[in-house]
């Protein structure tokens, strides 16, 4: 897979630490730049906001129709829905951006790697495969690819990492049980998951992006 285009978004000192945040099916990284300055973090903070654009490809269950995704929707049913193979192809798209951020100094447990939806799959899945410590995950409606279950070949260095679950109660697109199954596993693996749920379908608030902002500052600090 080719380098990934991105929005980036620095802050007004010298960046020590890097948010990577990716967007959901047919969306791009666009569509979640505008939520820094809704965070509510502080004015002098020194966090680099990255915003990927998912490379475009045909979707299956969109009848074939070309958007931008992390991977292939081949069906509805959880154990069966992620394309792995474009799961993968895609977590080394995100490993190099990650990569990057080291090589330009920050520190990769001054990394969180977040994600809405298709986004979130991809947060989760990197994330607890990387082979450094991060700072934290956030995956923000959204499930595991193995439904139930952990992705294989999970990496010791982020067993510890924070992680942050959000859905919506009328989640329509990926429904509640699907980000509650992914809990579940985080839970039973002794993984520290933060879940809460909010009365919206599949999207964000302005009160949510609140407590992301607080979250962000807490596991960075």
């Amino acid at each position: 897979m080719s380098p990934l285009e991105t929005i980036v978004i620095e802050p007004q000192t010298t960046a020590t630490a890097c948010v990577i945040w990716l967007h959901g099916l047919g969306d791009s990284g666009a569509g979640f730049a505008p939520v820094v300055p809704v965070l509510g973090l502080p004015a002098n903070h020194s966090i680099r906001f990255i915003f990927p654009h998912a490379p475009e490809q045909a979707v299956t269950i969109n009848g074939g129709y070309v958007m931008r995704s992390w991977y292939d929707i081949k069906s509805m049913d959880l154990h069966d829905r992620a394309d792995l193979q474009g799961v993968m192809a895609s977590e080394q798209a995100v490993q190099q951006l990650i990569k990057e951020q080291i090589d330009k100094g920050i520190s990769a447990d001054k990394i969180i790697l977040a994600g809405f939806s298709q986004g979130g799959v991809m947060s989760l899945f990197t994330g607890l495969r990387f082979t450094q410590k991060l700072a934290g995950i956030m995956a923000l409606s959204c499930y595991l690819p193995g439904g139930e279950h952990l992705p294989d070949h999970i990496a010791d260095e982020n067993r510890a990492t924070p992680i942050l679950q959000h859905h919506g109660e009328q989640d329509d697109v990926v429904p509640l049980f699907a980000g509650k199954m992914a809990y579940d596993a985080l839970t039973a693996a002794n993984y520290q998951t933060n879940w809460r749920t909010y009365p919206m379908a599949h999207s964000v608030l302005p009160n949510q992006l609140t407590d992301i902002g607080q979250w962000i500052q807490h596991v960075l600090k």
